[in-house]
């Protein structure tokens, strides 16, 4: 626990102490129900679960699927508004901003064929997804992308990549990494 809220100290400028984190993030609160209700889901007690994570939907406003596989050290920044859809699998130190939606693609369309498979994105590790974003349907985001506000991703985007726009195209290159809110080491001085 104290590994994950010191990732968040390390990526957030705002973030003044781990107690402040525990009290008063809505993400930090969504992933600890979270680990509840997925210990519910698989143990096939998927009511429980869902009641657990209706609940925390209802605290923090950030709905996660029981079922969806998170890694270590996810950072829902703000959290608002942030969905992530039931076969959603996501990698170590990734970063997703408020109004986020990790979803599958036309679900109300035949429903039944969509049942037990993959329909929701994979985020590889370090991934940050800016405000805003859809990435939609069981696509691939490779290590280290960069996800713009509001861009709507519906195909595999290779490692490293900057993504904008709807829809989505990569626009350069992400091996300088992820400045928060734009601070470089040249706007210190």
């Amino acid at each position: 626990m104290s590994d994950f809220l010191q990732s968040i100290i390390d990526r957030d400028p705002a973030a003044k102490s781990k107690l402040s984190l525990i009290l008063t993030y809505p993400g930090v609160k969504a992933i600890f129900f979270h680990k509840i209700a997925n210990f519910f889901a698989i143990a096939k007690f998927d009511l429980v679960a869902r009641i657990i994570s209706q609940f925390s939907r209802f605290l923090t406003g950030i709905e996660i699927h029981p079922k969806a596989k998170i890694g270590k050290n996810l950072f829902i920044d703000h959290g608002m508004g942030v969905v992530i859809g039931e076969t959603s699998d996501i990698g170590n130190n990734v970063t997703i901003y408020h109004n986020v939606t990790l979803g599958g693609i036309a679900p109300s369309i035949n429903t039944n064929d969509q049942r037990n498979i993959k329909r929701h994105p994979t985020l590889e590790d370090n991934v940050v997804v800016g405000s805003g974003a859809q990435i939609l349907g069981p696509i691939t985001i490779g290590k280290n992308s960069l996800i713009g506000a509001n861009a709507v991703v519906t195909k595999n985007v290779p490692e490293k990549s900057i993504m904008v726009g709807i829809p989505a195209t990569r626009v350069g290159d992400a091996t300088k990494g992820f400045q928060p809110y734009a601070v470089t080491d040249k706007d210190k001085d």
